[in-house]
């Protein structure tokens, strides 16, 4: 297969929460969106609906080799790696996503939290901790950034759980979860089991502890527009918590429309503008 073969056509526009949006500076936009680029074009090549494993874990590798110098088969993954080089950044974070990436297309299942934990820790934490750096910021802000986007990714995996095992045959609800719920496979393809329901409500409820435990991310971040960027994505994803919480997700739509994201994202921005406004009044007054 030709690299054009497994693209599909989406874009940052077609994401569940924002990516580089007019809240970041633009400075700082190019080397996220180098970054994502190369992460939807191997999303893309994990995600092929026909696509062999050896096809998808070839075109893989050969993204990594032109991130690293070692080809030039992707060319966007070449320009990353020149982004990278000017920003004195490494590769490491990309090279996680990679083997998140390579796991999708020979791991098909999940044995427990702490399972669907470590796959997390390669999916969806670099992707938090790449745009800390590149905003220079400190690496203590890395644990609540993890478990921010461990929050994100888990949220995505229950939205598309049908969807996941109806065409790639992909599950990542833990198969623990589901046998303490009585839910089995097969409820994926019908849908409405009151038992499936009852699983993934318990999973968007262990998404929401990761959620409290980033509440205090946008405050650990010196750079505000990155910090507005983080407290409109933590409302967008309790917003969706709470929808998986309440709804069936097996018919019910959960995601935000364009314009309930906009109007949620705008509640998160207030709210982190105003905890910073406190939180600079209380040192301008001292003690």
């Amino acid at each position: 297969m030709s690299a054009a073969d497994f693209a599909s056509g989406k874009g940052h526009t077609d994401e569940n929460f924002p990516v580089a949006s007019l809240l970041v500076s633009a400075r700082h936009r190019a080397p996220i969106m180098a970054f994502y680029r190369v992460a939807r074009l191997a999303d893309d090549v994990s995600d092929h609906p026909t696509a062999t494993p050896q096809a998808k874990l070839k075109r893989l590798a050969e993204i990594e080799a032109s991130l690293t110098g070692a080809g030039e088969a992707c060319p966007e993954a070449v320009t990353l790696g020149r982004v990278l080089g000017e920003r004195g950044l490494g590769w490491e974070h990309m090279l996680d996503l990679l083997e998140a990436f390579r796991r999708d297309v020979s791991k098909l299942r999940y044995e427990s939290w702490d399972e669907l934990m470590d796959y997390c820790r390669y999916s969806a934490m670099p992707v938090g901790r790449f745009v800390l750096d590149v905003h220079g910021e400190a690496h203590s802000t890395w644990p609540a950034s993890d478990a921010l986007c461990a929050a994100l990714q888990v949220i995505n995996h229950l939205q598309d759980c049908a969807k996941d095992f109806r065409d790639l045959n992909r599950v990542y609800l833990p198969r623990q979860t589901l046998a303490r719920y009585g839910a089995k496979l097969e409820m994926l393809a019908a849908g409405g089991d009151p038992a499936l329901t009852s699983a993934i409500r318990a999973l968007a409820e262990r998404s929401q502890v990761l959620l409290e435990s980033s509440r205090g991310f946008a405050s650990q971040v010196r750079d505000g527009r990155l910090a507005l960027e983080i407290g409109a994505i933590h409302r967008l994803a309790e917003s969706l918590v709470r929808r998986l919480c309440q709804r069936d997700p097996m018919s019910d739509e959960l995601r935000h429309t364009r314009l309930e994201a906009l109007g949620v994202g705008l509640l998160g921005v207030g709210r982190t503008l105003g905890a910073r406004l406190a939180s600079r009044l209380s040192r301008t007054a001292g003690p």
